[in-house]
C-alpha cells in the first residue's frame, strides 16, 4: 500500500467523526437531507472502530471482540478504544483529538439530539475508559497508542484475527510528548463535563487524570514526533508543533475548572499564531473560538484578544471575504490543503467551528466585519449547512458521502473488517 494512501485512509477517520458534531447542530431538521438520521448514522460508524471487549447492545454486528491483550507486552491493561480508519492500530494523538470534538459537539448540541445523546455519550466514553488507562497505567509515562504502524500496513486483516505486533508507545519526562499530552488533557476535561451531571464519580476521575496530565505537558516540553520518530511519523506526525495543544488543553481546563492558573497560563502563550486551518494536528483556530465564547456570554474583556483570533479566522474562511485563503470547488465545497488527502475532515471540522461562533454571536446578537464585508451569525451558519449538505448528497454527483444514507452512498466505512467477511459467518482466521 502506497504511503500517500496510507495517510489518506488514517484521515477518514477524522471525516467520519467530526461529521457527526456539524451535524449534531441541526437536529430536529427533518427534510431533505434528514439531519436526524444523518446524526444517528454518523454515530453508528464509531461502532464500526471499536476495540477492545464489545459491549451486548453493539449495533453493528459485523465486529466482534479484538485486542484483548493489548498493552500486556508492558504489563499494563490498555485495551478498548478506538481503532484509526482502515488501520488496526490505536493512534491517541488524533483518537483524543476525536473525543474532545465529540464532547464539545455534545456540549453545545446536546440537548438538541434528543435520544441520540445516550449514543454521543457511549462514543465518548469509549474513548476516555481507554485514555484514562493509558494516563493512569504507570506513573512517569503517558501511553500514546498501541500496534506497530509499519507491520500493520502491510497486512490487510479483519482485527479479530490481528496477527502483527501490537508495540506500545508512550511518552515521559526523558522523551516528552506535549503535543498528545496537551490533546489528551483536552479531551478528558472536556469529556468530564458531558458527565458532569449524569455520572458526578467519572467526571470527578476524568477532570482530576486532566489535570495531571495538562501539568505533565507544560512540565517537560517536547513533540512526541521527536521522541517515538518512526512508530507516529509519518503517519501523525505533530507538524504544528506543540503550542497549539497547550492551548487548546489550558482553554479546556479553564472551562472544566474555572481555576485561575489556566488564564495565567493562557497569558503566557498569547493570541498571536493566526491560521486557516482547524484538525486533528492544529487546534489554534478551536482554542480561539472555545475562548471567545467567554468573551462573547460572559463579556469578559480579558478574553477579547482571543475573539478577534477566531474571527481573523473566520475571514479567512468566508468566500466573499477580502482576506479568505480558502479554494472552493465549483460545486461550492472547501478545499483546503489539497496533498493531504481525506479534504472533508477540514470541511467538517471546521464547520463545526462556523456554526459554533454564529451561535455564541446569536446569543450576543453581535456581528462583526471581515474588511468591509458585514459577517452575521446566519452568514456562518449558512456556509456550514451548505458544507454539510454538500457532504450528504446535495452536490455534482448527487452522491452522499456517508454510508447509508441517502440513495447513493459509499457501501463500507473505512474499516478492515467492513471489506471482509464476518467473524460469525466465517470464524476461521483470514
Amino acid at each position: 500500500m502506497a504511503m500517500a494512501m496510507t495517510k489518506t485512509s488514517r484521515l477518514l477517520f477524522f471525516c467520519c467523526s467530526v461529521a457527526v458534531l456539524v451535524l449534531g447542530s441541526c437536529v430536529g431538521v427533518e427534510g431533505d437531507p434528514n439531519y436526524k438520521d444523518a446524526l444517528r448514522k454518523s454515530l453508528l460508524f464509531f461502532q464500526g472502530q471499536r476495540s477492545g471487549k464489545l459491549p451486548a447492545k453493539q449495533q453493528v454486528s459485523w465486529r466482534a471482540d479484538s485486542a484483548l491483550s493489548d498493552g500486556s507486552l508492558d504489563g499494563v491493561d490498555l485495551t478498548g478504544g478506538y481503532y484509526d480508519a482502515g488501520d488496526n492500530v490505536k493512534f491517541n494523538f488524533p483518537m483524543a483529538f476525536t473525543t474532545t470534538m465529540l464532547s464539545w459537539s455534545t456540549l453545545e448540541y446536546g440537548k438538541r439530539m434528543g435520544s441520540d445523546i445516550q449514543e454521543a455519550r457511549a462514543a465518548i466514553r469509549w474513548a476516555t475508559d481507554y485514555l484514562l488507562k493509558c494516563a493512569r497505567a504507570k506513573s512517569g509515562k503517558l501511553y500514546v497508542g498501541v500496534g506497530d504502524p509499519n507491520a500493520d500496513h502491510r497486512c490487510w486483516q479483519r482485527p479479530e484475527d490481528m496477527g502483527t505486533p501490537r508495540t506500545v508507545y508512550s511518552v515521559s519526562p526523558s522523551n516528552p510528548g506535549s503535543d498528545v499530552a496537551g490533546e489528551t488533557a483536552a479531551a478528558l476535561a472536556a469529556a468530564s463535563l458531558v458527565f458532569k451531571n449524569v455520572d458526578p464519580a467519572y467526571s470527578k476521575l476524568l477532570l482530576q487524570t486532566a489535570r495531571k496530565v495538562m501539568a505533565f505537558a507544560i512540565q517537560y516540553r517536547g513533540a512526541y514526533s521527536d521522541s517515538l520518530g518512526s512508530a507516529v511519523c509519518p503517519f501523525y506526525c505533530s507538524y504544528s508543533g506543540y503550542k497549539d495543544e497547550l492551548l487548546w488543553g489550558a482553554a479546556w481546563l479553564l472551562r472544566a475548572t474555572n481555576d485561575a492558573y489556566y488564564y495565567s497560563f493562557l497569558k503566557t502563550l498569547g493570541a498571536n499564531d493566526q491560521t486557516d486551518i482547524f484538525s486533528w494536528d492544529n487546534k489554534f483556530a478551536g482554542a480561539y473560538v472555545l475562548l471567545s465564547r467567554i468573551a462573547l456570554l460572559d463579556k469578559d474583556k480579558n478574553f477579547d484578544q482571543f475573539k478577534q483570533q477566531a474571527e481573523n479566522f473566520m475571514c479567512k474562511i468566508l468566500p466573499n471575504s477580502p482576506s479568505t485563503s480558502t479554494q472552493y470547488t465549483q460545486g461550492g465545497l472547501m478545499y483546503k490543503l489539497p496533498g493531504a488527502g481525506s479534504n472533508l475532515q477540514y470541511v467538517t471540522s471546521i464547520s463545526f467551528l462556523l456554526t459554533t461562533y454564529g451561535k455564541y454571536l446569536d446569543a450576543r446578537k453581535q456581528t462583526f466585519n471581515c474588511g468591509g464585508v458585514s459577517v452575521t451569525p446566519n452568514s456562518l451558519i449558512g456556509l456550514a449547512k451548505k458544507q454539510v449538505d454538500y457532504i450528504l448528497g446535495q452536490n455534482p454527483a448527487k452522491m452522499s458521502y456517508m454510508v447509508g444514507f441517502g440513495s447513493y452512498f459509499p457501501q463500507r466505512i473505512h474499516h478492515r473488517a467492513s471489506s471482509l467477511p464476518s467473524k460469525a459467518s466465517l470464524p476461521g482466521g483470514i
